[in-house]
């Protein structure tokens, strides 16, 4: 099987539109996915200003899959080599087809960290596996502001060495 086209591209403001739909259904899809899960997502998922906002004024970059935008993923830079991954959302149709995978790759050879993290609702199991294939290691619990448990996750990344001993 080949793998997808998938580029990566800092989204200019008229992608918002495209990507708040993206976002939208793929929060949504949880609550197809796991049973007893209403639609919703994080604050301001299905907010055009958020989008604009976010596009304006954080690490938001757009996931395009042969021309069109699939997903989006936003990076908090916390300094001292220590990233977060604070969102990273998939259109649904576009599920299993190793966007997600690319995106992982992509998003760890891009940013400088020593220091990964991210967090994860209790009930997305289907995130939990995919964020543990790629080496992430649960750290502990927390609740969201809307009552919503979250899994916090991290990964240590391997440090360059210089070859001098």
């Amino acid at each position: 099987m080949n793998k997808p086209i998938v580029t990566f591209e800092r989204p200019l403001l008229t992608d918002a539109p495209a990507l708040l739909d993206v976002q939208v259904r793929s929060f949504h899809s949880d609550a197809d996915t796991y049973p007893g899960v209403a639609l919703g997502g994080p604050p301001g998922y299905d907010s055009l200003d958020i989008v604009i906002e976010d596009i304006q004024e954080h690490l938001y970059t757009k996931i395009i899959y042969e021309g069109q935008i699939v997903g989006g993923f936003l990076v908090e830079d916390c300094g001292d080599g220590h990233f977060h991954l604070a969102t990273l959302y998939i259109d649904p149709d576009y599920h299993n087809k190793g966007v997600g995978s690319q995106t992982m790759q992509f998003i760890e050879a891009t940013y400088p960290a020593r220091l990964w993290t991210l967090d994860t609702p209790v009930y997305a199991t289907r995130n939990q596996h995919f964020y543990e294939k790629f080496g992430y290691v649960k750290i502990g619990e927390k609740v969201f502001s809307d009552d919503v448990p979250l899994i916090t996750y991290q990964k240590t990344m391997a440090q360059p060495t210089s070859g001098l001993t």
